[in-house]
C-alpha cells in the first residue's frame, strides 16, 4: 500500500515545467525502486551472513592494497615520463645549441630519431610480435596516417629548430599556448564548440605568455616564430588524430603508431633535408657520426614515446597534463640553475598567469569528463532498470528527436 501512495504523491509533486521525457524517466526509476522493495531479496541471506561478511572484509583490504599499488604505479609512470621528457628536451638542446655540442642540424636530428624509432618499431612488431599491427587499408593509411605524419614532421622540425635560438625555459613558457591552439583549431575544425567562457580563459593564457615573452632576456623573433609554428602544427595534429583516427575507431598504441607514422615522417623530412641541410652537411666534412651521443639520444626519444603510451594507457590524459605542468616547472628551474639561462621576474609572473589559465582549463575539462561519466553511469543503470520499459523509452526518444 505504501508504495502506491508514495508513487501517487510523487506524481502530484511534479512540476509541469519538467519535460515529459524527464518525468517518464523519473517514473521508470520509481517503478524500478518500488519493484526492488516489493520483492525484498533478504529471505536467503541469513544462511551465510558470516562468511559473506568475512569475504567482504578481505576484499576491502585487498582492494586498498590494489589501489595503493595502482597509485604507486601511476606515480612511477609519471616520474619515468617526466624524467624522459626532461632528458630528451635537455639533450636536444645540448646537441643543437651553438654554445654546447654545436651541431645545429634539427632536421637531421629529427630524421635520426625517426629512422631509429621506425626500425625499432618494425623489429618489435615483425620479429618479436610484441603487438599486433592494426590492419589498415592503403586508402585509410593515405587519408589518416599521412596527414598526421606530415604535421608531426613539421612540428618536430620547427620545435627542434627553436632550440637553436631560444632558452629551454622560454620554450616551455611558449608551450603553455598548447591548449589555446588545440581549442582554437578544434573550434575551426568543428570538433569543439565555441564557448565565450573558454575563450576568455584562452585569452588569459595568451596574455600570460605574452607578458612572459615581453620579459624574456634572450628574445629571438625567429625562434619564437618557429616555436609558435610548432605549437600550431602540433595542435592540428592532436585534433586530426581525434578526427581521422579516434572517431573512425582506429586506436593506435605508440609502437603501432610509430610503426605507421615514423616512416612517413622520415619521408616527409627528406624533402626539406635535401634542400636545407644536406648541402651544408656535405660542405662541412668535420662531421663524424658520434654513435654514443646520437644513439643515447635516439633511445631516449623512443623510450619517451613508450612512456607516453604507458602514461596515457595506465592513467588518464589529465594525469599527463598535470605531470606536464610539473615537468615544465622543473625544466624552468633546471634551465635557470644548471644551464644558467636568465629567467626574469616578468617571465615567471607571465608564466604563472598562463599556468593558472591552463590549470583552470584542465579543471573545467575534468569536470566535464566527470559529468559525462556520471551521465554514462546513469544511462547504464537506466538500461538495467528499464529492460521491460524499453519500448516506451524508444518512443520517448523518437518523440524527443522530433522536438529537437
Amino acid at each position: 500500500q505504501s508504495h502506491t501512495s508514495a508513487l501517487s504523491s510523487t506524481f502530484r509533486d511534479f512540476r509541469p515545467t519538467k519535460s515529459l521525457s524527464h518525468t517518464l524517466r523519473e517514473r521508470d526509476r520509481l517503478f524500478y525502486l518500488a519493484h526492488l522493495s516489493a520483492y525484498p531479496a533478504h529471505h536467503h541471506h541469513h544462511h551465510h551472513s558470516l562468511p559473506a561478511k568475512a569475504s567482504t572484509m578481505g576484499k576491502g583490504r585487498a582492494l586498498s592494497d590494489g589501489v595503493i599499488k595502482k597509485i604507486i604505479l601511476s606515480y612511477t609512470y609519471v616520474a619515468i615520463w617526466i624524467f624522459l621528457s626532461f632528458t630528451v628536451i635537455v639533450y636536444n638542446k645540448y646537441i643543437l645549441d651553438k654554445k654546447l655540442y654545436n651541431w645545429p642540424y634539427p632536421i637531421t636530428l629529427t630524421m635520426i630519431h625517426m629512422a631509429f624509432c621506425s626500425s625499432l618499431a618494425v623489429i618489435l612488431i615483425k620479429v618479436f610480435k610484441i603487438v599486433e599491427p592494426v590492419s589498415m587499408s592503403r586508402e585509410t593509411y593515405l587519408r589518416s596516417v599521412v596527414p598526421i605524419g606530415a604535421l608531426y614532421s613539421l612540428s618536430l622540425w620547427l620545435s627542434n629548430s627553436a632550440y637553436i635560438y631560444l632558452s629551454v625555459s622560454f620554450i616551455q613558457m611558449l608551450k603553455a599556448l598548447m591548449p589555446v591552439a588545440v581549442y582554437s583549431i578544434g573550434v575551426l575544425l568543428k570538433k569543439e564548440t565555441f564557448k565565450s567562457q573558454t575563450m576568455t580563459n584562452m585569452l588569459s593564457i595568451s596574455f600570460g605568455v605574452a607578458i612572459a615573452a615581453y620579459g624574456e632576456a634572450k628574445f629571438d623573433v625567429w625562434g619564437v616564430v618557429l616555436q609558435l609554428g610548432a605549437v600550431a602544427f602540433e595542435a592540428t595534429r592532436l585534433v586530426l588524430i581525434q578526427i581521422l583516427l579516434t572517431s573512425k575507431g582506429i586506436n593506435l598504441n605508440p609502437i603501432t603508431s610509430l610503426y605507421y607514422v615514423a616512416p612517413c615522417c622520415f619521408a616527409f623530412l627528406c624533402v626539406p633535408w635535401i634542400f636545407v641541410e644536406f648541402p651544408i652537411l656535405k660542405e662541412t666534412s668535420s662531421f663524424h657520426f658520434d654513435f654514443v651521443v646520437f644513439g643515447t639520444n635516439s633511445v631516449c626519444a623512443f623510450a619517451l614515446n613508450l612512456a607516453v603510451f604507458l602514461l596515457v594507457g595506465k592513467t588518464s590524459a589529465l594525469t599527463m597534463n598535470v605531470a606536464g605542468v610539473v615537468k615544465d616547472w622543473l625544466l624552468i628551474a633546471f634551465s635557470w640553475s644548471v644551464i644558467k639561462d636568465t629567467v626574469t621576474p616578468l617571465n615567471l609572473f607571465g608564466y604563472g598567469l598562463a599556468f593558472l589559465g591552463v590549470g583552470y582549463y584542465n579543471h573545467c575539462k575534468l569536470q566535464a569528463m566527470k559529468a559525462k561519466d556520471a551521465q554514462k553511469k546513469i544511462q547504464e543503470s537506466d538500461e538495467e532498470a528499464g529492460k521491460l520499459l524499453e519500448e516506451r523509452r524508444e518512443s520517448e526518444v523518437s518523440g524527443k528527436e522530433t522536438q529537437d
